[in-house]
């Protein structure tokens, strides 16, 4: 196999443009990955702006994931449209361009790229970090996590969009699932302790406020939190990835990654204030490095 086939994979005849596309099984991890991995950061962004409230933070993170919700239904219903109206592809750009003008799509798309950029920096920040958590000794690698990563995502990436989906269909499952049953068992003993679970590690004790509830920082929170969001325009753009009915299964996808999304923010939002946990500042636990693994995949 030559280099440029092992980076893009082999030359495909125009005969087989069919085989390559996908339904809502495999077009879920395929579009939906940003979407979906956004629950492990979003809750905790709006958190982390919600600190200096100290444990009256908590109270907040219910309405503010609420509202956060909401308005991804009302994306979510736009985009729905927006996959009938546009059965061949059509995202922000398309729509504004179209509807609104050159100027329009041009900032929409200008909005996109640094939406891209953000979405993977974020992302594989939040993923390292949550690794450094578990392994404290992987600390002083950060950086280079960081970088190998984002090497190995390009790498992926240069194959083509139904290569690299099918790529991450295990590790999308497999995140999901995991939440699934965290969520579940903390749901579980949350009901059977009357709304007051015993958490098997402690905590860190939320710190004291520093400052009054204003609507500056309860906003800020809210639009930190919004990075949940991430991601939902994918599905209206790649419409043309589905097998026919394309745009019927591309509204299926959609639903899927919205339902599971809303449940896991749900979830991540009423076991936090169940067990009261809070975000903690960067590199700080509260508890000693021998506890900090076990701290972590309780929190999560």
């Amino acid at each position: 196999m030559s280099l440029k086939d092992l980076l893009f994979g082999r030359p495909l005849a125009s005969h087989e443009e069919g085989e390559q596309r996908v339904g809502p099984v495999a077009g879920i991890p395929m579009l939906g990955l940003d979407a979906l991995s956004s629950a492990a950061y979003g809750p905790e962004a709006a958190m982390t702006l919600l600190i200096p409230l100290g444990a009256a933070g908590l109270g907040y993170i219910g309405p503010i994931s609420t509202v956060i919700i909401i308005l991804l239904l009302i994306v979510y219903l736009s985009y729905r449209q927006t996959i009938a109206a546009y059965p061949t592809g059509g995202g922000s750009y398309t729509v504004a361009r179209q509807n609104l003008g050159l100027f329009a799509g041009l900032l929409a798309a200008a909005a996109l790229l640094l939406d891209y950029v953000l979405v993977v920096a974020v992302g594989i920040s939040a993923g390292v970090g949550a690794l450094v958590s578990a392994v404290p000794s992987l600390q002083p690698h950060t950086l280079l996590l960081c970088l190998v990563i984002l090497a190995l995502i390009a790498l992926v990436n240069l194959r083509g969009v139904r290569e690299s989906g099918l790529a991450f269909v295990v590790p999308t499952y497999l995140f999901v699932g995991c939440l699934f049953v965290v969520l579940g068992v903390g749901l579980m003993n949350t009901w059977l302790a009357n709304g007051h679970p015993v958490p098997v590690v402690i905590p860190p004790v939320v710190p004291a406020a520093t400052t009054a509830v204003s609507w500056w920082i309860v906003l800020r929170a809210f639009a930190s939190g919004c990075t949940a969001m991430t991601g939902v325009e994918a599905v209206s753009n790649g419409v043309s990835a589905f097998r026919e009915p394309a745009a019927r299964n591309a509204q299926r996808t959609l639903s899927a990654i919205i339902g599971i999304l809303v449940v896991l923010l749900a979830g991540i939002a009423y076991l936090s204030r169940a067990y009261h946990i809070g975000a903690t500042e960067p590199g700080v636990t509260g508890r000693p490095r021998r506890h900090a693994r076990a701290y972590r995949s309780h929190a999560l």
